[in-house]
């Protein structure tokens, strides 16, 4: 008779506080932080783009909307790839192939060769935002997660904060082309640390082979109800990230040509320096993050989305400080909204959150490339009102999906 298997206590998850809760929270953060400043840092040359290429506002844009673009479609591929060979090693992966490519970016000399080379840099970072949300809703402990992600978030905003703020100040002094380098660079050294940071996934098991039909059935099942009579909950979470973050990066992505021409004529430099209003969004990501674990996710949600309408009222304003409040306002808004959006979807992504987490992102990305696109069109019509309305309706769509989810118990 052969002697009983041992018993095998289950793996505990990471409590806030340890130092493993530690050292995944920086790892994470620099994560964010080095993905975004490789994705933003095109945003404020967008006006010296138009002008050394001799294309207009809509089509400079292409630099930032089809590397968000490609990102969107890149994340599906990552968060099927990373349950092969783990969450770890292909966000590392992506962090260091992108900051390469951003490094090609920086010595290509055609237009059409530098929008393609962003395009695939997309793809690469594409490893990164999806699973890092599912490595946090695997690994930490629930009653932590809100304000791990709300550190997680709080590194995207401070790093697109550096990749807009650095690469103005630089182009100004250097060039464009030397400040693209020296972004790409600094997310070879972020990727670097990250690695030695990051501890291995405890609560994943990779899957053998790839398995399509699994992957296909783990994406449709997040757009049905768990049980009759439920609200889908996960679609309007998808909506609300599509409409949010889109509205977001338009206001960015256009808020340059505004600034730079008259009557402000600011110059790169300048218009960059506006944009440290990220460290509003670094605070109110973990403030919402961490007022969702005590109020309720739904009612932080609205606040978040009413308080980025606020912002875009605001940049109607004709004064210069009134602009850059209502950027500030928006910021504070999109990353609350961010951080509660995202933890909320990695809550309910059961056994397969990487799938969930990948749906959020590509509707998030898909109202950066999208939307952020399209408003260059506004722009080109009917100036800066335009820009405002075609944002505001976006974010009363948001509103009303929130809504519909604290209705429904959220």
């Amino acid at each position: 008779m052969s002697a009983p298997a041992a018993y095998a206590p289950p793996v505990p998850h990471v409590a806030r506080g340890s130092a493993a809760y530690r050292k995944i929270s920086l790892a994470l953060f620099l994560a964010g932080f080095g993905t975004f400043s490789l994705i933003y840092c095109v945003q404020p040359l967008l006006p010296l783009l138009a002008e050394e290429f001799h294309v207009g506002a809509a089509q400079s844009s292409l630099a930032l909307s089809l590397t968000t673009g490609a990102l969107a479609f890149a994340i599906f591929a990552a968060a099927a790839v990373s349950e092969r060979f783990g969450r770890r090693e292909l966000m590392f992966a992506s962090i260091g192939l992108a900051s390469l490519l951003n490094l090609a970016v920086a010595v290509t000399p055609g237009w059409h060769a530098i929008l393609a080379l962003r395009a695939v840099e997309g793809l690469a970072i594409g490893g990164v935002p999806a699973i890092a949300i599912a490595y946090l809703a695997e690994e930490i402990e629930p009653n932590g997660l809100g304000f791990a992600m709300g550190l997680y978030i709080a590194g995207t905003a401070l790093g697109g904060m550096a990749g807009r703020v650095l690469t103005g100040i630089l182009a100004e002094f250097l060039t464009w082309r030397l400040a693209l380098a020296i972004v790409g660079l600094g997310g070879l050294v972020l990727a670097l640390g990250f690695v030695l940071l990051l501890p291995p996934s405890r609560h994943f098991t990779p899957r053998k082979g790839f398995d399509l039909r699994y992957h296909l059935r783990a994406w449709a099942s997040h757009f049905g109800r768990e049980r009759p009579g439920v609200v889908l909950a996960k679609p309007l979470l998808f909506a609300i990230a599509f409409c949010g973050f889109g509205s977001f990066v338009t206001v960015y992505n256009y808020a340059g040509f505004r600034l730079m021409a008259p009557p402000f004529d600011l110059s790169p430099t300048q218009t960059g320096l506006i944009f440290t209003v990220y460290l509003f969004g670094t605070v109110s990501s973990s403030l919402g993050g961490m007022a969702a674990d005590r109020l309720g996710r739904a009612p932080v949600l609205i606040a978040g989305l009413l308080t980025m309408a606020a912002g875009i009222g605001l940049t109607l304003s004709s004064s210069l400080a009134g602009i850059i409040a209502g950027i500030a306002v928006l910021t504070a808004g999109q990353f609350a909204c961010h951080a509660v959006a995202s933890g909320w979807v990695g809550r309910l992504g059961g056994a397969s959150k990487g799938h969930a987490a990948s749906l959020y992102m590509l509707a998030y990305y898909l109202g950066a490339s999208i939307v952020g696109s399209s408003g260059g069109w506004f722009w080109t019509v009917g100036g800066w009102p335009a820009v405002v309305g075609f944002t505001l309706v976006l974010i009363v769509l948001a509103i009303a999906c929130a809504v519909r989810l604290m209705r429904s118990g959220g």
